[in-house]
């Protein structure tokens, strides 16, 4: 079954690629894709290095020890998203729009972890999530607060 979820999020991540990627801003978007993926990788690298969370069932089990489709992919992709949202807002609305992403998600990731071997949290919580969700997307979004200084400049 969690093959076939994972498939399945592979599916839905490509084919949304090229709408939640386009213009305007695409080379912003870019680099915040990117960027998200780098860091998503670090961070759960040291997770599952300090064996804090483990993924039983995920892509390329032999090359990779983290699920590399959410670090990759999905994650860089709803934050494409979560940077758009909120592209034109003040540090308030910034703050207030992250619990729609960080609260949902974390919840999901509890549900998850409890209904399927995707992964499995040994010394990790729904906290610990909550956090790490809200620390990349707040990261993230500063560097898109940036990089469009740097353009308007």
């Amino acid at each position: 079954m969690e093959k076939v979820m994972l498939k399945g999020l592979f599916a839905l991540c490509v084919g949304l690629f090229p709408f939640i990627m386009k213009k305007p801003k695409l080379k912003e978007m870019l680099i915040v894709f990117f960027s998200k993926g780098i860091l998503a990788t670090l961070i759960d690298a040291y997770v599952v290095n300090t064996k804090r969370v483990e993924y039983p069932v995920r892509p390329f089990p032999k090359i990779f020890k983290t699920n590399i489709l959410y670090d990759m992919l999905f994650f860089p992709l709803l934050s494409v998203v979560w940077v758009k949202q909120s592209y034109n807002d003040n540090i308030k609305k910034i703050l207030l729009k992250s619990l729609t992403w960080s609260v949902p998600m974390s919840i999901f990731q509890w549900y998850f972890e409890g209904n399927s071997k995707l992964f499995k949290w040994k010394r990790w919580s729904i906290l610990h999530t909550f956090g790490s969700i809200n620390f990349t997307l707040f990261t993230i979004r500063a560097l898109a607060g940036l990089i469009k200084r740097v353009d308007d400049y």
